[in-house]
């Protein structure tokens, strides 16, 4: 189930969502829904790639070349 959510936006901001839910044949609702999940992805994706690069520098995790990791794989 969805739930809607209202948000106070920059003129400018809003004509910039309608325009390109317009190039791409939604409307400004649906585009502005998209443009947010996308922008929730990034931020996950940026969360756990940080998360990564803390277990690297702390030596938790090694950073293999593509020999040290295909080594053995192939037996």
């Amino acid at each position: 189930m969805n739930k809607r959510a209202s948000i106070e936006i920059p003129v400018e901001m809003h004509r910039l969502v309608t325009r390109y839910g317009d190039l791409h044949g939604l409307d400004a609702n649906d585009y502005a829904t998209m443009a947010l999940a996308r922008h929730f992805e990034d931020i996950h994706d940026i969360a756990v790639a940080d998360e990564a690069m803390k277990q690297i520098r702390s030596e938790e995790d090694k950073v293999l070349t593509s020999e040290e990791f295909w080594r053995g794989l192939d037996d």
